[in-house]
């Protein structure tokens, strides 16, 4: 049996496997896993929901065709970069083709029009895991609406940055004097398309939800990829000194909150914290210029300080 759904992400050649989940496109492994444990079950063949052998033989249909490859690509930190990296790409075409795309649900049309993106997507993703495997015929029908859901949110996301256009001059009163201007003058070039930071930002998000779960190795890989993508993201390096400060990881610490101050010298977080490690590792504050690549020196623990902060972060490493 194959399913074939052409709504949403898939019209692009793309199987939107957070859409087959019904989990937001920024999700973490934790929710991804969950949610897959939530679906598993219910599909799996000797549910006590699937009663009939039709329905056992659908149900395990869905769950092996498109719910486990779905939970394999977004489990694994290489594939899931890679497909967050393609999720990324998607959202600046979609930006240049926003005028074409045609919504089929009207909540996906209200997700384009609400000024809430983030309460509205997530609700409304809450809304239809809820039933999207109630009735199996159906179940397709409600992954389509999933992943409309999906495109509108990724091209408003990658669209976040864009400038506002100028305001329309009024119109000239009849009689009104113009100011002289060449009648051959070509119309200014329309703005490049903005940057794309909606995966950067993803990755910032789990990696503060996982620093305040104090799972500072997860954290760590999460911000070591944004750095890849984004080297010079002054919130990046200043997460990561964080890391590693909590790690222990003093000299480490110190590069990152350098560079975090160079990109931005009112960084918080690092106006902090950099003097306590400078006075920790023997050294005097200044004005030296401290640069890494995101992944220099990373693999080798600097443990130079390990102690130092015992009293404040408990003296282990996570």
């Amino acid at each position: 049996m194959s399913f074939k759904i052409d709504r949403g992400l898939f019209k692009y050649d793309f199987i939107d496997h957070h859409a087959v989940l019904c989990v937001p496109v920024d999700a973490d492994v934790k929710e991804i896993r969950k949610r897959y444990l939530q679906v598993a079950r219910r599909l799996h063949p000797d549910s006590s929901l699937t009663e009939t052998a039709a329905q056992k033989h659908l149900g395990n249909e869905l769950l092996s065709k498109l719910v486990n490859p779905a939970y394999e690509k977004l489990s694994g930190d290489r594939t899931r970069t890679e497909y967050i990296l393609i999720l990324s790409q998607i959202g600046k075409r979609l930006i240049q083709e926003s005028t074409s795309v045609t919504l089929n649900t009207e909540s996906a049309r209200q997700l384009a029009q609400t000024a809430n993106i983030d309460h509205f997507y997530r609700s409304a993703i809450a809304k239809l895991a809820q039933t999207q495997y109630d009735s199996l015929e159906q179940a397709q029908q409600v992954i389509a609406q999933a992943s409309e859901l999906n495109l509108v949110y990724l091209m408003r996301s990658a669209g976040k940055a864009s400038v506002a256009p100028p305001p329309a001059q009024p119109k000239a009163q009849s009689g009104t004097p113009q100011p002289n201007t060449p009648k051959n003058t070509p119309p200014a070039p329309a703005p490049a398309p903005p940057k794309e930071d909606l995966i950067v930002e993803q990755y910032i998000r789990r990696a503060q939800s996982l620093i305040d779960k104090n799972q500072f190795a997860q954290a760590k890989v999460e911000l070591q990829e944004a750095l890849k993508l984004e080297p010079k993201n002054s919130r990046c390096h200043s997460l990561i000194a964080m890391v590693y400060l909590k790690q222990n990881q003093l000299k480490m610490a110190k590069i990152h909150f350098d560079n975090a101050l160079k990109l931005d010298p009112s960084d918080e977080t690092a106006l902090q914290w950099k003097p306590k490690i400078d006075k920790a590792l023997g050294q005097q504050p200044s004005d030296q210029k401290v640069t890494s690549s995101p992944n220099n020196g990373d693999k080798q623990p600097d443990k130079s300080g390990s102690g130092l902060f015992g009293g404040l972060f408990g003296g282990k490493k996570k």
